[in-house]
């Protein structure tokens, strides 16, 4: 039977995938122990979160938090990594991650060719260019491999990006075999109106693929953004515990929306405010071993004072 507290589920529904450990931590500085990070996995799966990206095949001496990616991937199970994602960018990264069992992969391009340059190295069409070799490794592990378009709204060294620009990503032929459209609003710079439309277009334009929308809360709209994505068509949005995140080549991003926060908007049939406290709990754990401030408005809604409403969390006497 339904919790009475879920009975506000948004519609229509979306998964929550949770990046903290990707996205997240990118900005930390800090590595987290492979013991940790596979806690932390499999703490989210047995809460009921049934997506998880879970690192990066990034250079470690750029990205230093995803330097145990792949030691990540090895102390999973099947089952579990069943469940999880891998950021990727090269055909290389995803025969290297391949190999040790992974089959879900995350390729990231960027809509902006200067952003392209900053975080990759090279241009958009070598991006392009490498995709179907990416899907043909993938393909060999019997994998799944997204398109993930960064900077799709804004982009810090061009500015507002034409949404025709990631029309015409997503139709050119070099994408296809990708399962999934990952549109990024990396800045955290999009209105609601603003990714409704561009989700919209996305969903009637362009092939047919899950949509997955991924929002940071620079400017305090991240939850507002992923339920405008959610009701214009995707079905996957993205959120960090305690609001955690950014991109380090991208001046001007900060943490991600919250996954705390989403999910108690979107009210999923598998949250109560049991499983949300623990996750809460869950995530001033990781953000005290961190040294970071918790930017989840949900979760510091549920520490407060306002004992009659259920999804407050008991304080110990």
């Amino acid at each position: 039977m339904r919790h009475p507290a879920t009975q506000f589920e948004f519609t229509p529904s979306a998964v929550l995938r949770d990046v903290t450990l990707r996205d997240g931590l990118q900005l930390t500085g800090k590595l987290l122990s492979v013991e940790r990070k596979v806690e932390l996995v499999r703490s989210l799966i047995d809460l009921g979160v049934s997506e998880i990206e879970i690192g990066s095949m990034a250079q470690p001496d750029l990205v230093p938090p995803m330097a145990n990616t792949l030691e990540v991937v090895q102390a999973l199970t099947p089952e579990e990594l069943a469940k999880c994602w891998i950021w990727v960018a090269t055909p290389k990264h995803v025969a290297r991650a391949a190999a040790l069992g992974v089959t879900r992969f995350q390729y990231c391009l960027s809509a902006s060719e200067a952003h392209n340059q900053a975080n990759l190295g090279r241009s958009v069409e070598a991006s392009l260019d490498a995709l179907p070799q990416a899907i043909a490794c993938a393909d060999q592990v019997g994998g799944q491999v997204q398109l993930c378009i960064a900077t799709s709204f804004t982009c810090p060294f061009e500015g507002m990006i034409p949404p025709q620009r990631i029309i015409d990503i997503a139709n050119d032929p070099r994408t296809a075999g990708t399962v999934d459209i990952v549109i990024c609003d990396t800045l955290g710079q999009a209105v609601p109106a603003q990714v409704s439309g561009l989700i919209g277009r996305v969903l009637h334009e362009t092939p047919e693929r899950r949509i997955v929308f991924h929002g940071h809360d620079t400017w305090g709209l991240g939850v507002a953004n992923t339920l405008a994505a959610i009701q214009a068509g995707a079905t996957m949005v993205d959120g960090a515990l305690g609001g955690l995140g950014g991109c380090p080549f991208a001046p001007g991003a900060s943490g991600n929306s919250s996954s705390e926060d989403i999910l108690f908007a979107t009210r999923p049939a598998w949250l109560t405010p049991g499983k949300f406290g623990a996750l809460v709990a869950l995530t001033e754990l990781l953000l005290a071993d961190l040294g970071e401030a918790n930017r989840s408005k949900a979760a510091q809604g549920a520490r407060s004072k306002t004992a009659a409403f259920e999804w407050v969390l008991e304080v110990a006497p």
